[in-house]
């Protein structure tokens, strides 16, 4: 596999238009991180970290409306590729739907939101939009 992280992606869009309750994908830190956000931010219901004695896998729980069965997750767009990285300084920061979604961003000071890394005016590679 050569990009994971649009394997993550794909997985938890694929499972949203399939009408899933849970998705289940190979772990590692960053997508443990990646899925923290999600929690936090509100877009999906809960998560668990599974380890094995080998690579171990996250189970996220999928967050819908309870009366219409909308998905709170729209889109989830990689921007970031390994063939054309993408970064973006403090200054040029992306804002997702004019500060409604999220871009998350890979930094020095780890993983975070477009808008935490504003706020510490520090910038890094934007990973992906999330709205």
């Amino acid at each position: 596999m050569t990009d994971p992280i649009a394997d993550y992606l794909t997985r938890v869009r694929n499972a949203i238009m399939a009408g899933h309750r849970v998705v289940e994908v190979p772990a590692s830190n960053l997508k443990k991180e990646m899925t923290k956000i999600l929690f936090e931010k509100g877009y999906i219901l809960n998560y668990k970290f599974e380890d094995d004695d080998k690579q171990g896998s996250i189970k996220i729980a999928l967050k819908y409306d309870p009366k219409s069965k909308v998905p709170a997750i729209k889109a989830l767009k990689r921007v970031s590729t390994p063939g054309l990285r993408s970064y973006a300084g403090y200054k040029n920061m992306p804002r997702v739907l004019n500060g409604l979604g999220i871009a998350i961003l890979s930094t020095s000071h780890g993983v975070m939101t477009d808008k935490e890394a504003r706020l510490k005016k520090i910038g890094g590679e934007v990973l992906c939009y999330v709205y």
